[in-house]
């Protein structure tokens, strides 16, 4: 038995061979492993698979970089959402390994989330053009509790170092000045962020983007770039703003007889450039009116990014002195915001502006997916006060800040990557970018598609993949104060109450006997009219009155919470075989 036992223990040892393929194996998992050390990790956090909350981490060894740092509006199925911004956690503990944030421009979805990140991520440095840190600082008063940002301003001729990465800016055309494009050299290759931007060959209150530069970025070997993918479903070139300024000239002078009202987003300051010179032009006074639009004239004159003649600019309390034929108005609401000064004067609620017969309205931007019926709403109160409106379906008065198929091919051409990263759009919009680079003879193993929290890598080689690994990211709602503390239930909660309203049923118990005082008491508010609905109503209450008494212990203590669960879920159920709507059921009982 001994023998037997001692000749299966041999047996089973490994032999020579099995030990050195063991060690093989574990030597080349060390050296992946070590190797991965020195990868580059691309992170988007935001921008992938929505328009908004961009945001991109890069990371190599203990060395991390950000760009952008934005917001996104909610979708229709978010009620009473402010606006989401992106999910820090996976920084959690390598707050100590951001070297700094660079800001490719000054719009909201880029810079949006800044006074709620920054403290949360140890309030790096963080890096921007003089027109972009004017609008950050301004937003950062109304954060009066958050600590003192750490800008640095940069000029787009700059060279930064920051831990393990180099950047060099690169000028860009938008619909703002100081739009900036990043190269950001690692030691595992350059990657060419593009920012949003377009090609404009004679922008107004800027420069053309600097071609040259970027051209010359294409010389030295690109690894990957990233680019802008919000028109890539739009063919053509991008409209020069300087063409949008010639239409707005002639409504100028079509309509010399007529008072002008201007609306578009209040961050648009080169389409506000042009609608001075044309006022200028044609003799008219301007009002400028709502906070934001107010704020950024204010901002950009003093930085000299707008032209405005001292004489030009009239308080919108003095509009009514000036006959209609020599004034003009600009002002925030294009998108149907219900706050804003647009809105107000449509509706009959401005204090200063009341709708004239015969005003000309010009929506000077195009219409966000899902403010179509806002919008459309707005242009027909208008037509039913006899006034006009011109938009961008009628006139040439917008032209977007985002590069075209045809502007986004010479990108590519120009940069010349190994690797493309298309960024920032739903997931239809990178799609459509990357055909477009397979179009001008990229290799489709080269196009990589990511999406929010998906880790993009690449090896000390210089090879890239899209990899299996997935951050647990989540949406990170902004409702008035709370940042945060919305999650999915309390969202559920409120997509149940828009969709089928609230049935709250207060019922009084006596304490001594157990028994029902009087009757229960229904409140609905969004299900029914509680007065015309008296035969469901009083239903209802006798399966209230059902379950309490099947529910309830006559002697001994009663559990309040299982009896409003059998409550909620019968009453449910009863509504919703007689209505097909099941509404959020709320039980109230008081003891007494």
């Amino acid at each position: 038995m001994f023998s037997r036992i001692s000749s299966l223990a041999v047996s089973a040892k490994p032999d020579q061979k099995t030990i050195q393929t063991k060690a093989f194996v574990e030597r080349k998992l060390q050296i992946q492993r070590g190797n991965a050390r020195h990868n580059l990790r691309v992170i988007p956090l935001g921008g992938l698979e929505e328009i908004g909350r961009n945001m991109t981490v890069f990371e190599y060894g203990q060395d991390i970089i950000i760009v952008d740092m934005g917001l996104q509006f909610p979708d229709e199925d978010m009620p009473g959402i402010d606006y989401l911004i992106p999910d820090v956690s996976y920084l959690r503990g390598k707050e100590k390994n951001i070297r700094g944030i660079i800001i490719t421009h000054g719009h909201y979805d880029h810079i949006g989330a800044i006074p709620h990140l920054m403290e949360k991520i140890g309030n790096p440095p963080i890096y921007m053009a003089e027109l972009t840190r004017g609008i950050v600082v301004k937003r950062q008063e109304d954060y009066k509790d958050k600590a003192p940002l750490n800008i640095r301003i940069v000029k787009k001729i700059d060279r930064i170092r920051l831990g393990s990465f180099s950047v060099e800016f690169f000028h860009v055309n938008h619909t703002i000045p100081d739009a900036i494009g990043l190269s950001i050299s690692t030691p595992v290759g350059t990657i060419v962020h593009t920012g949003d931007f377009k090609f404009d060959h004679s922008p107004v209150s800027d420069a053309p983007a600097d071609i040259a530069k970027i051209a010359r970025l294409g010389d030295e070997n690109i690894l990957a770039l990233m680019s802008d993918s919000t028109s890539a479903m739009t063919p053509g070139y991008s409209l020069s703003e300087s063409h949008i300024a010639k239409t707005l000239d002639e409504v100028f002078e079509k309509n010399q007889q007529d008072r002008l009202i201007f609306a578009t987003f209040s961050s648009l300051i080169s389409r506000i450039q042009s609608i001075m010179l044309a006022a200028e032009k044609n003799g008219r006074k301007v009002a400028v009116d709502g906070y934001s639009m107010k704020t950024n004239v204010e901002i950009a004159r003093t930085l000299g990014y707008l032209q405005i003649k001292k004489t030009t600019l009239i308080p919108i309390n003095k509009v009514n002195e000036y006959p209609d034929n020599k004034v003009a108005i600009l002002c925030t609401g294009s998108q149907g915001e219900s706050n804003a000064v647009l809105m107000r004067i449509v509706n009959g609620e401005h204090r200063f502006v009341k709708v004239h017969k015969n005003d000309i309205f010009v929506l000077s931007s195009s219409v966000i997916p899902g403010n179509e019926r806002t919008v459309q709403s707005i242009m027909d109160t208008i037509y039913r006060h006899d006034a006009k409106v011109i938009n961008y379906e009628m006139m040439d008065v917008h032209a977007g800040g985002h590069a075209r198929q045809e502007d986004l091919k010479m990108m590519i051409n120009l940069i010349r990557p190994k690797y493309l990263i298309p960024i920032h759009g739903n997931y239809y919009m990178l799609k459509l970018h990357g055909e477009l680079g397979v179009s001008v003879g990229m290799d489709p193993k080269n196009i990589l598609i990511g999406e929010n929290g998906r880790v993009i890598e690449f090896d000390y080689r210089g090879n890239g993949k899209v990899t299996m690994e997935k951050l647990n990211i989540s949406n990170v709602m902004v409702d008035g104060l709370g940042v945060g503390d919305i999650g999915q239930v309390v969202l559920r909660d409120r997509q149940l109450l828009a969709k089928d309203g609230m049935f709250v049923i207060t019922v009084i118990i006596d304490g001594q006997t157990k028994k029902i005082v009087g009757k229960p008491q229904v409140t609905s508010r969004g299900f029914i009219f509680v007065k015309e609905n008296f035969d469901l109503v009083n239903a209802t209450k006798k399966k209230v009155e059902e379950v309490i008494y099947s529910k309830i212990s006559p002697t001994g203590a009663t559990n309040w919470d299982y009896v409003k669960n059998n409550i909620r879920e019968v009453v449910g159920q009863f509504l919703f075989t007689k209505t097909q709507r099941r509404p959020m059921v709320l039980p109230v009982i008081i003891e007494v």
